[in-house]
């Protein structure tokens, strides 16, 4: 059985069923039961959050957790709540109001592949309930307010006053409870767009992109703001506008916080983590502050935080971890957090500019395309493209630990890699002629493809 994608359990709400909550829950609170006792559990606000976050509860309760209500929460201030014990969010991210979905957390880290796997084992076999006298017991909690202090304190330590007006849209999502007035206190002169939560999504769709983002962007190139922001529906990501209303590249972002994040290290070996699909400017900024970039499968950043500790020294420190849009800030905590990007985002661009901070990094022209390819055919495909790809890329630096990534000369690359749920081959590129580099590597993807 696998439940679990590259952000958990996500689905139409017809596969994630109360049913499969109460499963779940039953499974996540063994290992509760097993650990501190305490299992947090909160939603976001999808109108089937109320009826999953009870399912979740009975099944935890029944495996002998004590479940702590936390009602409608951002996912990271469900992280933050789930430290020193375990925590279930009830969210399908970005997705339409239609879906939903389940996401773990274990002291403030969000289940690795090898939990997930117990937890579908679990299910599978359908576990059954403890002893009558060894349920559990829910009680209320509310952990917003120490989250949101906890950020503005963090916030303060990076960058100046935003003494500035700053644009949110939060795509009625769970940010309009947290992301306003966090800048609020930090000093900005926040308007806020689409900032009450309604599950059905009335102001956008709940994917923030520069379609979805229009009125967001209009908003930014005609008033007073200096900079947009827009999140999604739980507040895990993050989309930049600048004053001319334009979505700033998700990977440019991730270059200046990381850079930030390097320069202010004290740390002997300053690493940074992202993803294959990562953007080379990434590696220049941090490589040029005095750091370096590891890289980890898509959906697994808290796997790739742990492998860069456990591998290097006593003064090897993970300062940023990121992936395009979703960053976890390793000096807060260890999940990815959309309202502190926010605040530190914010706190950067009003000490130095965002076109101050955006003139050093390269920022090349980027593509991505997708090639049809059934599922049966994927692992042939990309074992072809192992050969014949570097063959048509000669003296290419070649990396095949999460797909097929090439690094070319001038700071182009490109990475080939199957999809998780869809039947396509992504196929990524950034290049000063990314045209003619995409129409070539998509050409050998669709021969491989072809001959699997």
């Amino acid at each position: 059985m696998e439940l679990f994608g590259t952000a958990g359990i996500r689905g139409p709400v017809t596969e994630i069923t109360p049913g499969l909550a109460l499963a779940v829950g039953r499974a996540v609170g063994e290992d509760a039961a097993e650990g501190s006792g305490d299992l947090v559990v909160a939603r976001d606000g999808r109108e089937t959050g109320t009826a999953l976050a009870a399912a979740v509860e009975a099944g935890a309760t029944s495996a002998g957790a004590d479940v702590l209500r936390a009602g409608r929460l951002p996912t990271p201030a469900l992280a933050f709540a789930s430290r020193g014990r375990h925590g279930v969010m009830l969210t399908a991210s970005h997705n339409p109001p239609a879906d939903n979905g389940i996401k773990l957390f274990v002291d403030g880290t969000e289940y690795d592949r090898a939990a997930e796997r117990r937890i579908e084992t679990r299910v599978e076999a359908e576990t059954g309930a403890a002893g009558w006298d060894e349920w559990g017991a829910p009680e209320r909690i509310d952990p917003l307010e120490e989250y949101l202090d906890g950020v503005v304190d963090y916030a303060l330590s990076h960058g100046s006053q935003p003494d500035t007006t700053v644009a949110v849209d939060c795509g009625n999502g769970m940010a309009s409870i947290a992301t306003p007035r966090v800048l609020d206190v930090l000093g900005a002169d926040v308007v806020a767009l689409n900032d009450n939560v309604d599950g059905h999504f009335p102001g956008r769709e709940s994917k923030p992109t520069p379609e979805s983002l229009t009125d967001l962007r209009a908003f930014v190139a005609d008033g007073p703001a200096t900079v947009g922001i827009g999140h999604d529906g739980d507040a895990d990501r993050i989309v930049i506008v600048d004053g001319d209303g334009e979505v700033v590249h998700e990977d440019t972002v991730v270059a200046i916080i990381a850079e930030h994040y390097t320069r202010v290290s004290d740390a002997g070996d300053p690493v940074v983590v992202t993803t294959p699909n990562a953007s080379r400017r990434i590696d220049e900024r941090v490589t040029g502050a005095g750091g370096r970039v590891e890289r980890v499968r898509l959906g697994a950043l808290h796997e790739g935080i742990a492998t860069a500790r456990a591998d290097g020294t006593d003064d090897t420190r993970v300062v940023f971890a990121a992936e395009p849009w979703k960053h976890i800030h390793t000096g807060f905590g260890g999940w990815i957090d959309g309202v502190v990007s926010a605040a530190v985002f914010t706190r950067l661009v009003a000490e130095s500019g965002l076109d101050a901070l955006r003139a050093p990094v390269a920022e090349r022209p980027y593509r991505k395309e997708s090639v049809p390819c059934p599922d049966k055919r994927k692992m042939d495909a990309m074992a072809r493209l192992e050969t014949t790809l570097p063959e048509g890329f000669p003296g290419a630096d070649i990396e095949t630990e999460y797909g097929l990534r090439l690094e070319l000369s001038g700071g182009a690359w490109t990475l080939v890699r199957p999809s998780g749920t869809e039947p396509y081959i992504r196929v990524y590129a950034e290049s000063e002629d990314v045209d003619e580099l995409i129409a070539g590597v998509v050409e050998y993807v669709a021969t491989a493809v072809e001959d699997a």
